[in-house]
């Protein structure tokens, strides 16, 4: 089965039976999310040995055969760079696809950079140039083209002789275990949940806020997720961060107020007005914790200190033919330095790779 439209209820079912013998299945999806909160899916490729296919969920009326293949714990599911699409799938049923392979991933353990794209990889694994035009079509817009069809199928096509030369290199290095540790990771539904009450964990900038406005910035950072989602509407379209700021920066309590609030639109205003008034006032009224704490700059013996780590870890990560930010990176190093403990760096074969480098420069 090959070069397919899925767009009927019974083709996704010929289809999925066609895919549930196998070990594993090449996926991809393509979606818009440009005016909504959560992405608009258009279209999901899939592949195996023998079948390349593409599914129209805009045409179905139900995807529950390949939410069964998705959530069998005994398909391995190979993406690249999967954890975009992995939102979009969560955020239909709540569940994550496992197990995974992400191609990305496990590209950086055999040397190749950790953040190559599908396309460099390809390239570098199978010699194919794949073609780019169509990177930043609409893929709501029906019929697709014949080009735009063939585009889309690539991206699960060559994905598949991608996945067998890495599972193949990494199984002979022995580093299937650790590529697996880490895609697990990227499963873990903690990872898409946007609980509202952790949105300020995404605001960078609230150290410079004395603790009570602290709270008044998480109290609104909630307040914008939970009408982001209950609109399905970008965070930047219900407030922009710097108006967050603003508002956190200046507290204010009537509506009158919010008038003198810089970038904050009539519209807004209008809609919300009430809603960050509230937000305010619970800021105001809590504990006055701080929620980000100031951070002194580096001293010079941290930053010579950070320098040489990362010059270490380039050289283990080359002798061992790994991409460096696998080993660590640079917030890795910047935290060991300061005296924190990054758990990744500091387990399993990471220590056991880095354990003497850390013990003979970090201070006791």
């Amino acid at each position: 089965m090959s070069s397919d439209l899925i767009a009927t209820d019974t083709a996704l079912a010929d289809l999925c039976r066609a895919l549930e013998g196998s070990a594993w299945i090449a996926l991809d999806t393509e979606f818009l999310r440009e005016r909504t909160y959560y992405a608009r899916l258009c279209l999901i490729q899939v592949g195996a040995p023998g079948i390349v296919a593409c599914i129209d969920p805009l045409a179905l009326e139900q995807l529950a055969p390949l939410h069964a293949l998705l959530e069998n714990p005994k398909l391995r599911k190979v993406l690249h760079a999967a954890r975009q699409d992995l939102e979009v799938f969560n955020d239909l049923r709540r569940v994550v696809p496992a197990p995974l392979f992400d191609t990305q991933i496990a590209a950086a353990y055999l040397g190749y950079d950790d953040q190559i794209g599908y396309a460099a990889l390809v390239t570098a694994i199978t010699g194919v140039t794949l073609d780019k035009t169509h990177t930043r079509t609409d893929w709501s817009k029906r019929p697709l083209s014949a080009a735009q069809h063939q585009y889309a199928e690539d991206d699960v096509r060559y994905l598949m002789p991608v996945y067998e030369a890495l599972h193949e290199r990494l199984a002979a290095a022995g580093r299937l275990a650790w590529v697996a540790d880490d895609c697990a990771r990227l499963t873990e539904p903690a990872l898409y949940a946007n609980d509202p009450a952790e949105a300020w964990r995404r605001l960078r900038g609230g150290a410079e806020l004395p603790a009570a406005n602290q709270q008044t910035l998480r109290a609104l950072a909630a307040l914008r997720e939970q009408t982001a989602q209950a609109r399905n509407l970008p965070r930047g379209w219900v407030l922009r961060d710097e108006v967050l700021f603003e508002l956190a920066r200046h507290a204010p309590q009537t509506h009158a107020e919010l008038i003198s609030i810089r970038g904050l639109e009539d519209g807004a205003r209008d809609r919300w007005g009430d809603a960050i008034l509230a937000s305010i006032e619970q800021g105001r009224r809590a504990e006055p914790l701080l929620l980000w704490e100031r951070q002194a700059p580096p001293t010079p013996e941290q930053n010579a200190l950070g320098k040489r780590l990362m010059e270490l870890v380039r050289s283990v990560a080359q002798q061992h033919e790994l991409a460096p930010a696998v080993l660590a990176t640079r917030r890795d190093v910047e935290k060991l330095v300061r005296g924190a403990e990054p758990a990744s760096v500091l387990r399993g074969w990471r220590a056991e790779l880095l354990g003497p480098i850390l013990g003979a420069l970090l201070p006791c």
